[in-house]
């Protein structure tokens, strides 16, 4: 096994990852900007090194820095977490060049999954589904509209580096193409360092589906099942479901084949998620992208399949062949996670970070919360808003609503407002409760959610 490992985040998935370091046995090195002084990781790590200012560019994102405290504290691996440099083929390169094992797929395997235009490349070869579009990257505004008219309306032009969603404009015709596609292209290279762009047909309706995927590198390649993702707020995940409700025993093995085949496609290795966007009428899937990391929403699939991804991840990056086999895979049970984000969704999900006075987490039979939160410290304003992430799983899914629901009564957070109780009234919403949620739910059914929540306050100030 790996000795000791350079923690290369923050937040709660720094701690995610240093717990399953510790179940291990493996030494951790936690980095810090100086507004996360105080964290908990950097209280719970064995050692713990400041690597900059506030300022991610400063900190998190130095990859000089990263790769200087890895060497001076004795480093042998470094784990990358999620954003930030998780997906940088460059850094894996740089990690492997100094002779430390990046807890992740190689520099290479990442620019093949990484550009998203490449990717689809990729699977049509692979035979994997892939939405119409471009061939390639398109590099002005010209070839854009050619490839528009080509496919038809409405399309999206997507950041080909992109994620989180970010560099994505919708395009329902030709007189709002040049101009989203200059700022789409503005976004991309602001966030992600590249301006290249391609355009994609735009499934109307479509519910966003994903299959975790692991991989050893000895050619063992399997799937864990499958995440619904499809409510989303800005093309930002907010609750997350495993299994699908939506998809049929024939569906499932069909999709959970192709996501097989796509991590196969790129030579993959260690942790991975293939997203797929499913039609309205629940029967074409297409490839969407590959995320090359571990992603937020990994612990549903960690409850209704008892594996530990990040310990997943450690053991192929030790060299270990899979412990697992497609055949053992099990799906019980069904799992939910709602993401608690210091934010207003009164005021446009305006962030608001701050300091906690009071917090008070739900707890009991089937209920997990990762976060690095506690009483008295600071959520800093100059990284991602995501406080929490409360996840429940029971024996069915009508079982776990209920359950994420007395959780959420539970949940106290004071200093700054959340997104909790627009997550809650969400769970009473009937389309979320039959399981006909798109990816349009939340746009479509914003005002009147919000309208409720303030009714509610009105009449709690009331009483």
């Amino acid at each position: 096994m790996l000795k000791r490992v350079l923690i290369a985040n923050r937040g709660e998935i720094a701690l995610r990852v240093l717990r399953a370091c510790r179940e291990l046995g493996i030494e951790t090195v936690a980095v810090y900007s100086q507004a996360d002084a105080e964290a908990l990781c950097v209280q719970l790590a064995d050692q713990a090194v400041c690597i900059g200012p506030a300022r991610a560019a400063d900190s998190y994102l130095n990859q000089t820095a990263l790769l200087t405290v890895a060497k001076a504290t004795g480093c042998d691996a470094l784990h990358p977490g999620y954003g930030f440099l998780s997906e940088n083929a460059e850094f894996a390169d740089a990690c492997a060049a100094e002779g430390i094992t990046f807890i992740g797929p190689s520099g290479d395997t990442i620019r093949r999954a990484g550009s998203k235009s490449a990717a689809r490349d990729l699977m049509r070869e692979a035979g994997v589904p892939v939405t119409p579009g471009s061939d390639g990257p398109v590099d002005s505004a010209a070839a854009a509209l050619a490839a528009a008219e080509a496919v038809g309306y409405p399309v999206l032009l997507k950041a080909s580096a992109g994620g989180g969603g970010r560099g994505i404009r919708r395009c329902d015709g030709p007189e709002q193409l040049p101009s989203s596609f200059a700022e789409a292209r503005a976004e991309a290279l602001a966030c992600f360092g590249s301006d290249e762009m391609y355009l994609e047909k735009l499934v109307l309706q479509p519910r966003h589906i994903e299959f975790q995927v692991l991989a050893d590198r000895f050619g063992h390649v399997i799937h864990l099942g499958d995440r619904d993702c499809s409510v989303q707020r800005r093309n930002q995940k907010l609750i997350e479901e495993a299994p699908a409700r939506c998809l049929t025993p024939a569906l499932r093995a069909a999709m959970g084949e192709a996501a097989v085949r796509a991590a196969r496609a790129v030579g993959y290795e260690s942790a991975g998620t293939v997203e797929f966007l499913l039609d309205a009428d629940g029967t074409h899937f297409y490839f969407m992208e590959m995320n090359t990391r571990i992603q937020v929403e990994h612990g549903v699939t960690e409850l209704v399949t008892g594996v530990d991804l990040v310990r997943q991840q450690l053991r192929i990056a030790s060299g270990l062949a899979l412990d697992i086999t497609q055949e053992e895979v099990t799906l019980t049970g069904h799992a939910i996670e709602c993401r608690i984000n210091a934010e207003d969704p009164t005021n446009g999900f305006r962030p608001c970070p701050g300091q906690v006075s009071f917090l008070h987490f739900p707890g009991g039979t089937g209920v997990r919360v990762d976060s690095c939160l506690y009483n008295g410290c600071t959520l800093p304003p100059y990284y991602d808003s995501m406080a929490a992430k409360i996840l429940a799983c029971a024996p069915t899914r009508l079982e776990a609503i209920r359950k994420m629901r007395r959780c959420l009564e539970e949940f106290a957070l004071e200093g700054f407002p959340t997104n909790a109780e627009l997550s809650y009234q969400i769970l009473y919403h009937p389309v979320f409760v039959r399981g006909g949620c798109t990816t349009a739910f939340l746009d479509e059914n914003l005002p009147r959610l919000l309208e409720f929540n303030q009714r509610l306050s009105e009449r709690e100030g009331e009483a």
